[in-house]
């Protein structure tokens, strides 16, 4: 029998060859999954924010398993935002989380209802260990003998060693779970019938199983992308529907605005939103963004769907849910032109027959779509012009990850590249990359909102960068309201929908800017993180954990245990901080005067 080793020093799985799960799924036919029980399990995420994007995720799997045959349910932790007593003194306008022992009920009457089942699937981003901790605790105790395997962001970065922080979990599972999915209710429902040691002995575990570790059967579960994402089911969003008191979980999300200025996140726009849902149309991006981590879509894998198959989504759920708006949170949408051209014929007869709008995010490269010319160098268009292809689809929103308007910022964070080729542009004593400004201009003219979303603090960065991001941010205002009378209705929609919000710098382990010298330096300082010599990984160990379970909202500035703000920046800590509470104040523009 192989060996688990414990606690493994650095993010790395055991040494083996991967498997592509759907080499594995291929021998899985229909009916194999029949009596099998899957309980899928969705993390809470940003306390402070309404549950506004239904879990995908959850919602695709759970339709996998269903096609081979299993029950399958949902547990959405993430839907409830309680309003008592408790809430108020936190100072949480939307409520609050609920507490362990509120889950554990919902838990014990999820399962009663259900019956027991065979799998329990956590899914959840890096920001949800500590919610993982307690809700595999809690899941242990009321079932002993069930499976329980952990999914999505968190996994992916860590793989075997979240065993040695959430040691109640049987499997892990990496990067994208629709094929592997299906040999993971497989390995739970042979494990129940036959007992580890006689479905081990029969081969039927293999590939993934990697042994017993602290009494418990460990897996390793490899993911991959589908071959043919436009097969894929629908997400199973009938489980979600209602709980198992009754609670109108999709009907949180739906009613729940995706994007705008009542969503409490960092998008803005100049229209309303009545009733909304998400879904994707592409995995991956081909981008290497330092601070970005997406190892559990494909990472730079790009791969979509047909435009026929996103206007039958759209349809189903306008039909079905009477949704105004989709929002198609793809990384980045816009990568290929050809896909951009068919969209109009594929979803213009549904947007002029519905009068459904959606929205979703890009890049402004790719929004500007101008690249200097090689015999002139002077600025030309694309053939392909996206966002005007785009809005005779029936689009109204981009969300643009702008991040910096200073070109050394955007050097340091991986983003130069295309978005620099066009050079700076100077306004207002300020130089912006041209590519930045025209993208914006072009998303105006062709009746799209561009948002913009920024990061502040990244390591290296001075005031004055900051201070140019900013005067960017008051330039795009200024664009939106030119024309507009002061103190009219318009004017004040036109102001009102440019986002002044940033992110805090934060350092997920799995990205590049976590390996920088100045972040590795404060985290060993902060936070105790060390790191492994050879690899230059961080060690997985108790101080590793704490770092990570303080990453639950990517606004705040993090603290160590003693209270020391964590400052990546080249500004004093005092010019950080009174930048962060200007932000965080709405007071954005009081920057430009520090």
């Amino acid at each position: 029998m192989p060996t688990l080793l414990a606690s493994p020093p650095v993010l790395s799985a055991p040494a083996r060859t991967y498997v592509h799960p759907a080499e594995v799924a291929a021998a899985i036919r229909p009916g194999d999954l029949k009596g099998a029980r899957v309980c899928f399990v969705n993390m809470p995420l940003r306390e402070t924010a309404l549950p506004n994007n239904v879990p995908l995720g959850p919602g695709l799997l759970a339709a996998r398993v269903r096609e081979y045959g299993a029950d399958a349910s949902i547990v959405d932790l993430n839907a409830y935002r309680i309003q008592d007593d408790l809430a108020r003194r936190r100072g949480l306008k939307n409520g609050r989380h609920l507490l362990d022992e509120e889950a554990a009920g919902l838990f014990e009457r999820h399962f009663a209802r259900h019956g027991e089942p065979d799998l329990v699937a956590f899914s959840g981003l890096i920001t949800t260990l500590k919610w993982q901790e307690r809700a595999a605790a809690i899941v242990r105790r009321l079932l002993p003998e069930t499976m329980i395997v952990s999914g999505n962001g968190l996994a992916t970065e860590f793989k075997t060693g979240l065993f040695s922080w959430i040691p109640e979990l049987n499997g892990v599972a990496h990067s994208e779970g629709d094929d592997v999915i299906l040999k993971i209710a497989l390995d739970a429902l042979h494990v129940r019938r036959r007992g580890l040691a006689s479905a081990r002995a029969a081969g039927l575990l293999a590939p993934y199983y990697l042994g017993e570790w602290e009494g418990q059967p460990r897996f390793l579960y490899d993911g991959g992308r589908p071959r043919n994402l436009d097969i894929l089911p629908l997400p199973a969003l009938d489980l979600m529907e209602r709980d198992v008191d009754g609670f109108p979980v999709l009907e949180v999300y739906i009613r729940n605005a995706i994007w705008g200025g009542n969503s409490a996140n960092s998008s803005a726009a100049p229209f309303t939103m009545d009733r909304s849902l998400s879904t994707v149309s592409s995995r991956g991006c081909p981008f290497a963004c330092k601070f970005c981590y997406r190892g559990q879509q494909g990472e730079r894998d790009y791969g979509v769907r047909s435009p026929e198959a996103m206007a039958a989504e759209m349809r189903f759920y306008h039909e079905k849910y009477g949704v105004d708006f989709v929002g198609i949170t793809d990384d980045n949408f816009m990568v290929i032109p050809r896909r951009i051209a068919a969209l109009p014929a594929a979803l213009g007869p549904l947007i002029r027959e519905t009068g459904l709008r959606w929205g979703t995010h890009g890049r402004l490269d790719e929004a500007a779509d101008i690249r200097p010319d090689a015999r002139t160098g002077r600025m030309r268009h694309n053939d392909i012009q996206r966002v005007k292809l785009m809005a005779e689809a029936g689009c109204v929103y981009i969300g643009f990850g702008a991040e910096s308007a200073d070109a050394a910022v955007l050097e340091e964070m991986g983003k130069g590249g295309f978005i620099l080729t066009n050079g700076t542009t100077r306004l207002g004593g300020y130089d912006f990359p041209l590519t930045m400004v025209e993208g914006v201009k072009k998303c105006k003219e062709h009746g799209v909102h561009g948002n913009c979303t920024w990061i502040m603090g990244y390591p290296g960065e001075t005031l004055r960068q900051l201070q140019t991001s900013v005067a960017f941010i008051k330039w795009q205002q200024d664009l939106y309201t030119d024309g507009v009378t002061p103190g009219t209705r318009e004017w004040e929609v036109a102001m009102n929908s440019v986002n002044r919000r940033m992110f805090t710098a934060t350092a997920y382990p799995g990205t590049e800017m976590f390996k920088h010298p100045t972040v590795r330096r404060l985290l060993s300082e902060n936070f105790g993180v060390s790191f492994d010599a050879g690899s230059g990984e961080p060690v997985i160990d108790d101080r590793l954990r704490y770092y990570v379970t303080e990453l639950d909202d990517a606004t705040k500035v993090l603290h160590d245990q003693d209270g020391r703000p964590l400052n990546f920046s080249a500004m004093t800590m005092d010019q950080f901080l009174a930048a962060r509470e200007c932000v965080d104040a709405g007071r954005a523009f009081d920057i430009l005067a520090m």
